[in-house]
Parts: structure tokens; sequence; C-alpha cells
């Protein structure tokens, strides 16, 4: 948390966040069992599961408001006002105004719009630079302009042995002809922490944009784009509890600039520009709430006491969001302390990839592999006692390249504000049967 959140905090009188237990509480798919055990989630870093405030938002929409927008008889202005407040919501959760978000599909979707829009007035002898680091969806839309405009794309080398950016790698690749400085605040596959405000300082610097990929990182911790001075941001809402709909931050005079492809009678002004066609209404609501579900995890102390449950929230939304936030990244990283401190134990035959907790900023997520079982084989294994956990090359597949596992994959577990102490050790016991059988079959 940066000393303005724990300000605004302080201001707010927040005290009590929700424990595990009451978080877990919203939380249907936690009741899932599998194999006779209870469901251990650790695949949040490809979407996590959703609280019951959220889908109880989208239903009542659907339910009481749903309408097209713009017209005027009470559903359709409801609709607009839905639509308002779900833009103020996420809003304050990256630190902007609410005309300077945009909803789409994905992010994926999005950061192809906005690269096409940013690429009409690029050509050769622009540059774009990307880093090895990053999910494809923040380097394919910026590569795809050198077919279709002749920009020079140019890409920042990862430390396989660290699983950190080269940053004198970046300082080389950004110079005059750069246009934008495309970055993600963490790496899904790795869990690094980069420093966007330093890339975003070199990128202006030249005159060039920042862009800034926080889908990861932002279901880790409360993105800012005032601090770290990005152009540019997008993430999505189902990897912080939400539904599957993107989420884009623009500067508003950037947004009103953009060369964006739209149909004539469509709104010309900030943020709607941005949006092409009739929009998810319900997602939007979804996204909003649940920001919303976060910020209500953070309670003051008297307004705890009187009602005896999460959800007493006084002070603005920013800074509800800031103290839940500070309390589970604290908790997350507890639990991630004992997941890596428990793998590394095991030997010489599970690998780690990524910065060990203390060395570098980074989020509760680690990819492994265990010598000489395919990741999808983990992965099954694992499912079987009710660990659900990932595997593959998470989109990443330049990090998988990196790592020398393109071929038989990562496995990927990540902690959300429901992973409990128990979960991980059924993980790391799982993963230790696996390490035993092979020690065995080796023999």
């Amino acid at each position: 948390m940066s000393t303005t959140q724990r300000e605004a905090v302080g201001a707010a009188g927040l005290a009590r966040v929700a424990g595990v237990d009451e978080i877990r509480a919203h939380f249907p798919a936690l009741e899932r069992r599998h194999g006779g055990r209870p469901v251990a989630y650790f695949d949040g870093p490809g979407g996590t599961q959703v609280p019951r405030a959220v889908v109880s938002a989208m239903t009542d929409y659907l339910l009481h408001h749903n309408a097209n927008t713009a017209w005027a008889y009470p559903t359709s202005e409801e609709t607009d006002a839905a639509i308002l407040e779900a833009r103020g919501a996420l809003a304050d959760y990256v630190n902007a105004a609410p005309d300077e978000i945009a909803f789409g599909a994905n992010m994926t979707t999005l950061t192809f719009h906005v690269a096409r829009a940013i690429g009409r007035r690029l050509g050769p002898g622009d540059e774009i630079v990307v880093t090895e680091l990053d999910h494809h969806a923040n380097v394919a839309p910026w590569a795809a302009l050198a077919q279709e405009r002749g920009v020079t794309i140019r890409t920042v080398r990862l430390t396989p042995e660290t699983g950190l950016l080269d940053w004198n790698d970046l300082e080389r690749q950004i110079g005059a002809r750069t246009r934008v400085v495309a970055i993600g605040a963490a790496s899904n596959a790795l869990g690094t922490v980069n420093d966007v405000r330093r890339a975003a300082r070199a990128a202006h610097a030249v005159g060039a944009l920042a862009f800034v990929d926080a889908v990861h990182f932002a279901a880790h911790a409360l993105a800012d784009v005032r601090a770290t001075e990005c152009d540019l941001l997008a993430c999505s809402a189902y990897k912080f509890y939400g539904p599957h709909i993107g989420i884009l931050y623009g500067r508003r005079d950037l947004l009103e600039d953009l060369d964006v492809p739209k149909l004539i009678p469509a709104p010309d002004e900030a943020p709607e520009r941005l949006e092409t066609g009739t929009q998810n209404h319900e997602g939007m609501v979804g996204a909003g709430a649940a920001v919303d579900w976060l910020a209500s995890l953070a309670a003051s102390d008297d307004a705890a006491g009187a009602t005896g449950a999460v959800g007493a929230t006084l002070g603005d939304r920013r800074a509800r969001l800031a103290a839940a936030f500070d309390a589970l990244e604290h908790r997350s990283a507890a639990l991630f302390a004992r997941l890596w401190e428990g793998l590394s134990a095991l030997g010489p035959r599970v690998r780690l990839f990524g910065p060990a907790p203390g060395t570098s900023p980074r989020t509760p997520t680690v990819s492994f592999v265990v010598d000489g079982i395919p990741a999808i084989d983990v992965s099954r294994a694992l499912a079987a006692r009710g660990v659900f956990i990932s595997h593959g090359d998470f989109y990443a597949t330049t990090v998988a390249e990196r790592m020398g596992q393109a071929e038989t994959g990562l496995v990927r577990a990540g902690c959300a504000c429901y992973t409990t102490e128990e979960e991980v050790e059924r993980l790391l016991e799982g993963v230790a049967e696996l390490v035993s059988a092979r020690a065995y079959q080796a023999r």
C-alpha cells in the first residue's frame, strides 16, 4: 500500500478486514467436492471464483432493469445509471475518473482495438517496445502492426534465472522512434511484478505512450494509474472475482483523440467512443459489484461492531479498497511463502520459476515442474485430490520457451482471497506424493 493509500485508510477510520472464513462464506463454489474432498481452487490466475453479491447484482439487473441505453423510459434510464455506477466503481479501482473507463469483451479484444487505433497513425520507421515476460495479449496486438503498418517491434529480454526483465535492455530498446511501450504490471506465469512507472517515464522521455497490462496484477494489488503515470491500462474483472468482461483505462484526452473505428451515429465522447456496439450491461454491473464486494471486506471498527458482519462500510470506496488489499496482500504473502518453501523442500525433482519470496516484488503465483512428469499429468493427479491447478504456458508463450518448458508446459498455482493454509498443505502433499512415486519408478 502506498503512503497516500495508508493516509486515506486512516482518514476513513478503517480497521477491520474480513477473515478468511468470512470471505469463504461468500463463495458457493467452495462447497463443491471432488473425489470426496472439498475443492481447493488454485486456478485464480486463470480466473477466480465469484461471490454471491456479484451474481445477485447481475441477476437483479437482467430481471428488473434490462434495456438498451439512452432512451426516455425507466428501464433504459436505470441501465444508464447502472453503467455510470459501474464506471465509477472501476474508476475507484484504478484511481481514475469515470469518463476514463471503457468496457469491452476482454483485455485481449480491447488491446487489439486500441493498438489498431494507435497504429492508424504509425508507419515504417516507427517502433513499439514489448517484452518477453508478457502474456501474448500484450504482444500480438502490437506485433500485428508490423504487418499492417510496417512498424518495427522491439522486444525486451527476460532473464530466465531470476524471472525479471532486463531493465538495461529495456532502456536500450527505447529510443527516439519509440511510439508505444507495452508492459505487463505482473507476469501471469511467474508472478514477477514490474516497475511500470519506471517504464512509463522512460516512454514519456521520448514522447511515447505507456500501455500497461494489469490483468494479473489487479487481482493482487490495488492499481493506481496516477502513481504509475501510464497512459492506458487494461484488466479483466474475472481475475478479481467478477464476470468475464474487460476494462480499459485511458487518459480522457487520449481517449478523445484515438482514431478508433466506430459507427458514424455512435457516441464520439469518451469513454463510449471506445465501446463498439451494444455492450455487456450485466457484465459491467457485475464488474462494479466485484469492486464493491472487495471494498466491503474493509469496515470501520464502529460499524463492524454495530452490525457484527462484514459489509458495514464507512469512508470512500478507494480507501476501503486500499485497506482490504493491504490485508489480503499480507495474508497471501504468508501463504505463498509457505507454498514456495514447501515446494523447494521437495528437492531437485521440483523446479520453481520466478523470483523467490522476499527477493523482488511479486504476486502469490508460482510456476513449477516435476521432473519427468508432464504438466498436464501433474494437474490431473492433483485434481484427483480436489486440488484444481493450471497447466500449460498460460498464453505467456515466450516465458515458457525461455524457461525451457515449451513442450511439457508449466504447472501454476495461485493464492486467492479464499485460499487457506490447509489447502496449501494439501497441494504440497499431492506434489510430494508425485515426487516419491517418480523416484520409486526411477529405481
